[in-house]
């Protein structure tokens, strides 16, 4: 039998030149996504990192981390999404074992 909803950690990386209102606004707007198809479980904005190895001539990230749950289907949408966002620098949407 198929399953209605998985766990998913979701990490992703802002561009660190971004405002405070900016970057609140995009943070948001995944929040928004997400509970709109599923259920969010947590966020934790870590802030401004370093990074391992320069992104777009930048040495820093902020960084977002989501757990939730949703629709098997919805971490691809997710993902396309983070994939044409100007200031998402990287995302990585992992699956978590129940």
């Amino acid at each position: 039998m198929a399953k209605n909803s998985e766990k998913y950690e979701v990490l992703y990386i802002i561009n660190p030149t971004l405002g405070e209102e900016d970057t609140a606004a995009l943070v948001e707007k995944f929040k928004a996504m997400v509970e709109a198809e599923g259920t969010l479980t947590s966020i934790d904005e870590w802030g401004k990192r370093r990074l391992a190895y320069p992104i777009e001539d930048l040495n820093e990230g902020y960084y977002v981390l989501m757990t939730c749950e949703c629709k098997p289907e919805f971490p691809a949408e997710l993902d396309r999404v983070f994939k044409i966002t100007e200031n998402v620098m990287r995302s990585l949407i992992t699956a978590v074992e129940a």
